[in-house]
């Protein structure tokens, strides 16, 4: 079924549409972004059976719009559909109506269950075109790899349909394509996460950004990342300094285990103006997070935990319990993790306490092995062992089972010992095994970046 503009005026909303409970309150049509004045908006569509089924997580549409949104195409809708062609079909057509940009992701591969080309080939009218130039490539990628006769299905993926711009896969074998469709633009793109992030960055944003670029409204955003203080309680904070007459940036609470990430945002304006009011946000809350803020490009807590053993020269052991090592992978998890992290003891047993740690037995018997004073005598005790400048500890009650009226399940100190110095904190965090895990260790990193100061 070609697409054409009397289609965009008089075809019905597909059953694929429906099904996925993608209605639209507003008006059919894209807007037509490349030729008026109104902002270009998106439509992501996911190809795959695994996206309905649970078995997967479409991260590749968040992303997505994410991007989308800071290059100033906000996306209207994102739906998933599975394999079948006649399902990818009318999310594409219905797509078209309510988007300038139609992002679909998947499908692209060479085995039998990937119909994407197939299905966008039929639903404009064009016929799937074999281009040498990229068959040659695929025979050229598979013979690299040991393949010298690769099967007809893997060559297949040569075949584009009519009038489609290749974009070259330097991460994976399936290529991108571009279409023009009227006044709209479809990129379609693989599912392998990094094969699509890298394709989008390198070919698709300066595409977009020329093709749009009379229209783009740009978003603009700040992150501001805490650690240690609760989504309720930041947000009460944060609310009571605002100035009223700060309507135009949009304030976000974000929350993670054991992080909130604070989103300042800016939708309309010229750039300097908006940049205006984020500094002028940002400078009222600063003074507030400022106990909690941490600063990584990753958005993760253990690289500005990174940051600040390295700047201040020093290194760091732990020793862990309940959290069975999720601690040092943590901190090993990052590259240079051998420039301040000594190693770890998983202390599970008491007994390796005492033998591995140097806990007394009494500190055990008396306080029990959940309690601030094992907690200080393990940080103390794997600093000692390692010849560390900093020891981090973790003993605790993950669950399911273990835990009593003065120690429920979720109970957890957590330690640091600096010299002299050791300092206890007890948490008690809610969810399940898993979560309290997660958090212990959350709680942990956010004492290094509190004993040290540097940023």
């Amino acid at each position: 079924m070609p697409h054409g503009n009397e289609g965009k005026e008089n075809r019905g909303e597909p059953r694929a549409a429906a099904s996925s409970g993608a209605s639209d309150g507003g008006s059919a049509g894209g807007g037509g972004g490349g030729a008026g004045t109104a902002a270009p908006r998106a439509i992501v569509i996911g190809v795959g059976e695994e996206l309905l089924s649970g078995r997967t997580v479409d991260t590749n549409g968040a992303w997505l719009a994410g991007e989308l949104a800071t290059l100033g195409i906000p996306v209207h809708r994102h739906l998933a559909v599975g394999d079948a062609i006649e399902a990818i079909e009318e999310a594409l057509l219905w797509g078209l109506t309510r988007g300038d940009v139609v992002m679909m992701t998947g499908g692209l591969g060479p085995t039998r269950d990937d119909r994407t080309r197939q299905a966008v080939a039929r639903a404009l009218g064009r016929p799937l075109r074999q281009d040498d130039a990229l068959a040659s490539s695929l025979l050229e990628r598979s013979r690299a790899h040991g393949r010298p006769d690769p099967p007809a299905a893997y060559l297949d993926q040569a075949k584009v349909p009519e009038g489609a711009r290749i974009l070259k896969n330097t991460l994976g074998s399936a290529p991108g394509l571009v279409l023009e469709v009227d006044e709209n633009v479809v990129v379609l793109l693989p599912g392998v996460p990094f094969e699509m992030k890298g394709l989008f960055r390198d070919a698709v944003v300066p595409l977009l950004a020329r093709r749009f670029a009379a229209t783009l409204r740009p978003v603009r955003s700040r992150s501001i990342l805490t650690t240690g203080i609760a989504e309720s309680v930041l947000a009460e904070r944060v609310a009571a300094v605002l100035p009223p007459e700060s309507d135009p940036v949009e304030v976000a609470f974000l929350p993670r285990l054991g992080d909130v990430e604070l989103r300042l945002t800016v939708r309309e304006g010229a750039p300097d103006e908006a940049e205006a009011w984020l500094d002028r946000v940002e400078g009222e809350v600063a003074p507030l997070v400022e106990p909690y803020r941490y600063r990584a490009e990753s958005g993760s807590v253990v690289e500005a935990v990174a940051a600040r053993l390295v700047a201040s020269g020093r290194t760091v052991a732990v020793a862990e319990s309940c959290t069975g090592g999720l601690l040092g992978a943590r901190l090993t998890d990052r590259a240079g993790a051998s420039g301040y992290f000594l190693g770890g003891i998983i202390a599970y047993a008491d007994e390796v306490k005492v033998r591995e740690l140097g806990v007394a037995p009494e500190v055990l018997e008396e306080h029990g092995a959940v309690s601030a004073q094992t907690a200080r005598a393990m940080a103390r005790g794997v600093a000692r062992r390692f010849g560390s400048d900093v020891g981090l500890a973790i003993t605790g009650i993950a669950g399911p089972g273990g835990g009593t009226a003065a120690k429920p399940v979720g109970t957890v100190w957590y330690a640091i010992s600096v010299g002299e110095k050791a300092e206890a904190h007890e948490g008690r965090f809610h969810g399940g095994r898993e979560q309290i895990r997660e958090r212990s260790v959350q709680a942990a990193l956010a004492l290094v970046l509190g004993e040290m100061k540097v940023d």
